[in-house]
């Protein structure tokens, strides 16, 4: 009986220390501490702590300092991290269906873009998942716009420029504009631009105040060609290891990430702008000989993606522009 009532309680005890374990998760992220999106993981990994009673932990590691930007999704499908952040469309070559969101002048507000990723969420959560791992919210960028060293009036222009490439579709408007594109990760912009290693580039005006673009170059021009998104994720594996409740905690911490991570994003693009203006930056809507030029690229970019991505990518242009 003695023996009895020990390994009962034994087992008493293994199963409390089970259920009140902490369980730890590093967060790899590319962009600094600084950034909206960085802040608003913050927020999300301290809703979970919250919900959890720390019992879930979640440190975040910023500005690629544990695996670099391009390094982070193989590493949470590898299990080396639990969960991540990463701009979707610099995967677009893995899949099409990845960067719908970066093809140019398909969406260029924000109502439209919260539009085009209800249209195409299930399809890219369907590949995530196929890759042992589970889209938790979406949170878009500023809208892109061109920095540059010199004005530019017209995309000839362009031409002959370095202009940095941070997916695919920038890469392609490069070339299209007769400029030479150069990869670039968002953590070494700046001083890629101060060594001139590119001397134009296509990004957010949360890109450029990060990187102090006013220090290198004088022109922005708020083309809102698109509205890309970075996406945050989770390892499936490490996911369903969790008590139902913390999964529950993290899934109810994305959703009201997502929320405010979109609404934060319209607003930090105003303040944005006029902290590029502030510091002496030429900050103008694009001529509309410009604005001609791109349009005509946007419309061979969006036909050249509806070639790659198939009946996919037709369905969810498709249920996009209903």
């Amino acid at each position: 009986m003695r023996i009895a009532h020990a390994l009962a309680a034994l087992c008493a005890v293994a199963f409390s220390a089970a259920a009140t374990a902490q369980v730890k998760w590093d967060m790899p992220t590319p962009y600094p501490a600084t950034n909206f999106h960085t802040e608003n993981i913050a927020q999300f990994v301290a809703d979970i702590d919250k919900a959890t009673h720390g019992k879930l932990k979640i440190t975040v590691h910023p500005n690629g300092s544990l695996f670099k930007a391009n390094e982070i999704k193989r590493a949470v499908q590898g299990g080396e991290a639990q969960m991540g952040e990463i701009l979707i469309s610099g995967y677009s070559n893995e899949d099409p269906i990845f960067g719908i969101d970066s093809v140019p002048f398909l969406a260029t507000s924000y109502a439209q873009a919260e539009k085009l990723w209800h249209a195409s969420r299930k399809a890219i959560e369907s590949r995530f998942r196929k890759q042992g791992m589970r889209v938790l919210y979406s949170v878009p960028w500023p809208p892109q716009g061109i920095y540059s060293d010199k004005p530019i009036d017209s995309m000839a222009d362009m031409k002959g420029l370095k202009m940095r490439a941070y997916n695919p579709y920038t890469s392609r408007i490069a070339e299209l504009a007769g400029a030479q594109p150069v990869t670039i990760q968002a953590a070494e912009l700046a001083q890629a631009m101060a060594t001139g290693a590119v001397n134009a580039n296509i990004t957010s005006s949360s890109t450029g105040y990060d990187s102090k673009a006013w220090e290198v170059v004088k022109y922005y021009y708020d083309t809102q060609a698109w509205i890309p998104k970075n996406i945050v994720f989770v390892n499936e594996k490490a996911f369903d290891a969790l008590p139902k409740s913390e999964q529950k905690a993290v899934l109810d911490a994305a959703k009201a990430a997502e929320k405010r991570g979109w609404k934060v994003s319209q607003e930090k693009n105003k303040w944005y702008l006029e902290q590029l203006k502030s510091h002496g930056m030429h900050v103008s809507a694009p001529s509309k000989q410009l604005e001609s030029d791109f349009k005509k690229v946007g419309q061979t970019m969006t036909d050249e993606w509806l070639q790659k991505a198939g009946p996919d990518g037709k369905a969810i242009v498709d249920a996009y522009r209903k």
